[in-house]
């Protein structure tokens, strides 16, 4: 494959991440693969519970690997999940960096997200460099339709996008899946990110 293919290809990975419709799907799946074999497998819900799961043999797989606060530069395009302090700012638990070929395909904006109770993601350009000290960071953010003041701290996740692939999917991977579908009491991966040796905070 070219590079120039790669490329596009996992431009495409993430951004079905990012933009396939929430109303389409029963909701993003967190948690830990058990066990697999072949397409079928077992994960462990964040909540405790199990639930039996299909690999789609279509289904797209991104990556997400280690980052932190020295990758956050200015104007690098981030999403970053958060809960809205009194004050208007983000506290972030979140911050993932995309792709930047993404730049102008993927929609900056400010949207209610399902991560946490209350919390928001925010696709969003970097202004200026993070400020702060050992233990937390601060920086201004905008997107389209306005501006945050986003917090680091040290329980933040910071992770970058990367192409991903379905062999990565083995027991005690920590995976989030994105777009999916229901088969009796199965439920069919359709779109999902894989915790390359990280768990997807988002």
């Amino acid at each position: 494959m070219s590079a120039s293919k790669s490329v596009f290809c996992a431009i495409a990975l993430v951004l079905a991440f990012i933009t396939a419709p929430f109303a389409q799907q029963p909701g993003r799946i967190r948690g830990q693969i058990e066990s697999i074999d072949g397409s079928n497998a077992v994960l462990k819900l964040r909540d405790g519970g199990t639930m039996k799961l299909k690999i789609a043999d279509d289904a797209r797989v991104s990556a997400l690997t280690k980052a932190s606060v020295d990758d956050l530069k200015d104007d690098t395009f981030v999403g970053i999940a958060g809960v809205v302090r009194p004050d208007g700012s983000i506290e972030a638990y979140s911050v993932h960096i995309f792709l930047p070929a993404q730049r102008g395909v993927v929609a900056d904006r400010h949207t209610p997200w399902d991560g946490r109770p209350n919390s928001t993601m925010t696709n969003a350009y970097i202004e200026g460099t993070p400020t702060g000290t050992a233990d937390t960071h601060s920086f201004k953010v905008k997107y389209k339709d306005g501006e945050k003041t986003i917090t680091v701290t040290p329980q933040t996740g910071i992770a970058r996008a990367a192409p991903g692939s379905k062999d990565e999917l083995k027991p005690g991977v920590q995976i989030i899946i994105f777009a999916s579908t229901k088969e009796g009491d199965t439920t069919v991966a359709k779109v999902l990110y894989v915790g390359r040796g990280i768990t997807p905070a988002m």
